[in-house]
């Protein structure tokens, strides 16, 4: 089964069982020589009782502890072999899903769900991992089973009342397992989500730190954070207590069964229907019965929670793209690097805007919904059939500008790692002049000049250990790198002082200002304003003039005052 095949959480787990099937085979059969071990200890020592012990005889005695050291033997050498197999295969199982979801989640194609990029985190980590828990949870509760029907032919072997309650026992647990699992599953998924969203919420107020401290608006964002960690304790709460009252149940009922086959075996060795061995065959397994029983009640409890895990991976791998699939093809060297036509979208009433090779193209949006449109339009954020009109990148169409065009957004994406590796990203070989160039222009060289081990410095997950200056200047630095046909900047300067910030601008217009390369900027700075070779100045989602900044100051007053802010 593959990706596209997925529509539900079963599917996703009968992919996982289906790929691992070998490893569930084998895992399954060393577990249940293991419990059927566990359940023979009982019996030998009973045998070992009425054989050699009670007449008195050495050989039987000697006989019954050697055939005990040898289920001993078999009872950890299976269980350890059949655990290390199992556990290999889960590592493995949760690896592919990871990889899976964060393929998914990083496809340039776009993703259509409404999971949040912090969701998706949690998705590809914790969710993934407890997905292939069923690799574990199956072959456990198939053993478990056997442990139970073999403890039940051993009792029936002594009595056949004795080995009708074990017998009986069985299908209750399931039956009580079963009632309880849809409700498990529901609120584990609800708990899961939310648990994703306070986390994704927290990961926000903490990489904004800077920001909401300069507006005064920690205690709001406290607030915030804590209503929605609320919220996922509750939910959490919610779970925990229906798998509290589902494995009290089981393990009193549990605990009755036993008591009641005890107490049956008692009498019948007071009234000499079993001998002194077999009554402690029976509490032996009696005993051993509880442990059986009890994963058999606790085992579906934690397979809903995996369910609901399996439930949002699949919500991801089922999500189908933003753009459509096409064929690689060349661009045309005869027409522009980016051109718009008529496009609607959002607050976008018929944008028309070109931009140019050997051009820089600034975008000047009098209202920030009209540059936030153009830069999800150009980043491939926007399914094609939500927009009119056409979009085109070196006169290739929606699907076709991977190879084309980059998209680098305000908000700084950085990953855990090396400086170098966040700005080369997914170069396979490193063009060292190309580097020195890109971080020169993005004044992310300041940065790199700050630590000790230099691009060699460790960044640790989405950069939190820089300021918000130094992280979006190392993301305009990748987006340089990248040495693009067509480069799209949203804001890249926004978190930096006003002299980098010329700098910056200075450092944008002399690397992209050559013959084959296109670059527009969507902003209202004015540095970087002033070295655009044209501005595009959108007002009530349309553009209403263009030209240099100089000209425009001169001729729109509405522009001026707006810059001049």
């Amino acid at each position: 089964m593959t990706a596209r095949a997925i529509r539900s959480g079963k599917d996703v787990i009968r992919r996982t069982i289906a790929r691992n099937r070998s490893a569930i085979l084998v895992g399954t059969v060393l577990l249940c020589v293991h419990q059927l071990a566990e359940t023979s200890v009982a019996v030998v020592i009973g045998v070992l009782i009425d054989a050699g012990i009670a007449p008195g005889r050495v050989p039987g005695i000697i006989t019954a502890i050697t055939a005990l050291a040898g289920v001993f033997l078999v009872l950890t050498v299976s269980y350890r072999a059949g655990m290390r197999v199992l556990n290999i295969a889960l590592q493995k199982e949760a690896h592919l899903l990871r990889l899976e979801v964060s393929e998914k989640a990083l496809s340039p194609r776009g993703l259509r769900t409404d999971v949040t990029p912090g969701e998706l985190v949690t998705v590809s980590g914790s969710d993934a991992d407890q997905t292939a828990w069923f690799l574990d949870l199956l072959p456990r509760m198939i053993a478990a089973a056997a442990a139970v029907v073999a403890t039940a032919i051993a009792l029936l072997a002594v009595d056949a009342a004795l080995g009708v309650v074990a017998l009986v026992a069985m299908p209750v647990f399931f039956a009580l397992a079963h009632a309880a699992g849809p409700r498990i599953t529901a609120r584990a998924v609800q708990q899961q989500s939310r648990v994703a969203a306070a986390t994704a919420l927290a990961g926000d107020l903490i990489s904004g730190l800077r920001s909401i401290a300069g507006i005064g608006a920690q205690d709001a964002a406290a607030r915030r954070y804590r209503a929605a960690s609320r919220v996922a304790l509750s939910a959490a709460m919610s779970t925990n207590r229906w798998i509290a009252v589902q494995r009290g149940v089981t393990a009193a009922l549990s605990g009755v069964a036993a008591a009641v086959i005890a107490s049956v075996a008692g009498w019948y060795a007071l009234t000499g229907h079993i001998t002194t061995g077999e009554l402690v065959t029976v509490v032996g397994l009696a005993q051993f019965l509880i442990d059986p029983l009890t994963t058999l009640s606790g085992l579906p409890a934690t397979a809903a929670k995996a369910r609901g895990s399996a439930e949002r991976v699949a919500t991801v791998l089922a999500a189908q793209p933003l753009l459509p699939a096409v064929a690689p093809s060349s661009p045309s060297t005869e027409t522009p690097g980016l051109r718009l036509h008529g496009v609607h979208h959002g607050s976008l009433d018929g944008v028309d805007l070109t931009a140019r090779s050997a051009e820089i193209t600034a975008v000047f949006a009098h209202d920030t919904a009209d540059g936030d449109a153009v830069a999800s339009l150009l980043a491939g954020r926007v399914a094609p059939e939500s927009y009119r009109g056409s979009i085109e990148v070196c006169g290739l169409g929606p699907g076709e500008t991977e190879a084309w065009l980059v998209a680098e957004p305000h908000e700084a994406h950085l990953f855990s790692g090396s400086i170098r590796a966040n700005v080369v990203a997914s170069s396979d070989t490193v063009d060292s002049v190309r580097l020195t160039r890109a971080l020169q222009s993005s004044g992310a060289d300041d940065v790199v000049a700050l630590f000790e081990h230099g691009l060699d410095h460790h960044l640790v997950d989405r950069g939190h250990n820089l300021s918000g200056g130094q992280r979006q200047r190392l993301a305009l630095a990748r987006a340089l790198y990248a040495d693009a046909p067509v480069l799209v900047l949203h804001e890249p300067t926004t978190a930096v002082d006003s002299v980098t910030e010329q700098q910056i601008a200075v450092g944008i217009a002399a690397l992209r200002g050559r013959s084959d390369a296109a670059t527009v900027v969507i902003t209202g700075s004015p540095a970087l304003l002033a070295v655009a070779d044209r501005v595009a100045v959108l007002r009530h989602g349309r553009v209403i003039a263009e030209g240099t900044h100089r000209e425009l100051l001169e001729s729109d007053p509405l522009y001026a005052e707006a810059v001049a802010r």
